[in-house]
């Protein structure tokens, strides 16, 4: 099993910056998947940026050039930067982590607020 504990969300202007931190625990190995999705109200959860143990990254279109995932292996932890934050930006945003000892399997935080007003 793997816990995760998220942090960093909140309320902020547009053009403004937020930074998510995810902190995952238990059966943690290399080879894994760390990344953050998010949903807002009405619409489906959709990925935001993944980023593997070996550092390789994938970005929604939607996010490219503004929003920067990194990781720190030593701290299993994986981290957020939004920058130039849009009002459609706003939702529920969700630390998932695949682990490489389980293809299907996968693990979400309780999902952190983010409100961007205009």
């Amino acid at each position: 099993q793997v816990q995760l504990v998220e942090s960093g969300g909140g309320l902020v202007q547009a053009g403004g910056s937020l930074r998510l931190s995810c902190a995952a625990s238990g059966s943690i190995f290399s080879g894994n998947v760390m990344g953050w999705y998010r949903q807002a109200p009405g619409k489906q959860r959709e990925l935001v940026a993944d980023v593997t143990s070996g550092g390789a990254t994938a970005y929604a279109d939607s996010v490219k050039g503004r929003f920067t995932i990194s990781r720190d292996n030593a701290k299993n932890t994986v981290y957020l930067l939004m920058n130039s934050l849009k009002p459609e930006d706003t939702g529920v945003y969700y630390c998932n982590f695949r682990p490489a000892w389980c293809s299907p399997c996968q693990f979400w935080g309780q999902g952190t607020q983010v409100t961007v007003s205009s």
